[in-house]
């Protein structure tokens, strides 16, 4: 299929709506080649079905020849079986359902205080004030990361998500972590504790546990990732709801849709826009493109979830049914932290309806997304309070 769309990953434009592109290559080149910021080509897939068997394709393998520093790179994303297995067997058996469920109390705590601080003002950054700080305080507990580390804690994943930029030690934060989770750990090792960085320093299952670069890639992960997903919801689905005033006033009316419509952020918006890289180990076919054995392939969330094959896709549908988007993707490394996503994301549009009805736009917001291809984000929401 020979097509005459060019993405730029660089454009500004394509950062501001990449939607645009992504239609024209779902029609046009559905598994497109991109030149990515390091230099390096990778195949882009685009339409729904190809997305969801890429993500679970055994051919398209998470462990890359040269995975880097070993204390970021032994965890079960980066990994594929019999290793991945294993790895997710052990994080699972710590970070179970009834752990997720037994935060929703302090999720609501949390809450419930970030919505105070912000009573105060009539104008506020409701990314600053709320969607970044409820998820990281929940991550943080759920890890046992001290209060006090916490400022140091931001600055680092801010810096490491954004990837290398011109400006900010992206090498260095990544290092400041590591450093940072080693001696977390061998402290919590003397303390002990009930939270889950306890939990998987314990667990062991026939024998097995997990080794030292594979606890710190692990908190690392779940560092990074267990709490920039939640902060891109929240944020993401406010704007979505607040610049259509009618989609605000809808759930003001009617709360007991927040369950479909959060689901329905996670399509229309995805907070994460790809997911993590892929490399072929063999020859094959995606869509009606030859891949070749040592491809790079991104997978393209964003643009499979606005696919024809939901109804209407580029409207946002509070109520839509049978919503299988796959904003925290497919297959065996589907998302273990989506149910966590999915608890902040309810208790925190449920509190924020309650309290701030009336909440609306400031005048001067525009969405300004977060540079990157890896996450979906706006940097900041000004929003006035009623």
């Amino acid at each position: 299929m020979t097509s005459h769309v060019r993405v730029d990953l660089g454009d500004p434009a394509f950062h501001a709506d990449p939607h645009p592109f992504y239609a024209r290559l779902r029609r046009e080149d559905p598994v497109h080649w991109v030149r990515l910021p390091d230099g390096t080509g990778a195949w882009l897939v685009t339409r729904y079905e190809d997305a969801r068997h890429a993500l679970s394709d055994p051919r398209l393998s998470k462990q890359y020849p040269a995975v880097g520093l070993p204390a970021v790179s032994r965890h079960m994303l980066a990994a594929d079986p019999p290793d991945h297995t294993r790895l997710r067997r052990l994080v699972s058996a710590a970070f179970t359902a009834r752990r997720v469920e037994a935060l929703r109390p302090r999720i609501e705590e949390i809450t419930a205080g970030l919505l105070d601080e912000m009573n105060g003002g009539g104008e506020v950054d409701l990314i600053d004030a709320f969607a970044f700080p409820l998820p990281i305080q929940v991550i943080c507990e759920l890890l046992g990361v001290p209060a006090g580390d916490r400022d140091a804690f931001r600055e680092w994943t801010t810096a490491i998500v954004g990837g290398p930029q011109p400006g900010v030690d992206h090498a260095g934060a990544v290092l400041a972590l590591i450093a940072y989770i080693q001696d977390l750990l061998g402290r919590r090792r003397h303390q002990g504790g009930d939270d889950l960085l306890a939990a998987l320093l314990d667990v062991r299952e026939e024998g097995d546990r997990l080794s030292e670069d594979e606890l710190t890639s692990m908190v690392f992960l779940l560092l990074i990732a267990g709490h920039e997903t939640t902060v891109n919801l929240i944020g993401n689905g406010a704007w979505l709801l607040l610049s259509d005033r009618q989609r605000w006033e809808r759930l003001v009316a009617e709360p007991s849709l927040l369950p479909a419509a959060i689901e329905e952020m996670l399509r229309f918006e995805a907070p994460v826009e790809t997911a993590t890289f892929r490399i072929a180990v063999t020859d094959l076919t995606i869509g009606d493109q030859h891949v070749a054995a040592g491809d790079q392939v991104v997978v393209g969330l964003l643009a499979a979830n606005r696919d024809e094959r939901f109804p209407a896709p580029d409207d946002m549908v509070l109520d839509r049914d049978n919503n299988a988007h796959l904003a925290f993707g497919h297959g065996i490394h589907y998302c273990l932290g989506a149910p966590l996503a999915r608890l902040e994301g309810q208790v925190a549009f449920t509190r924020l309806i309650e309290r701030f009805p009336d909440l609306r736009l400031a005048p001067e917001a525009r969405p300004d997304w977060r540079p990157g291809l890896l996450l979906r984000g706006l940097r900041e929401l000004p929003v006035r309070l009623s």
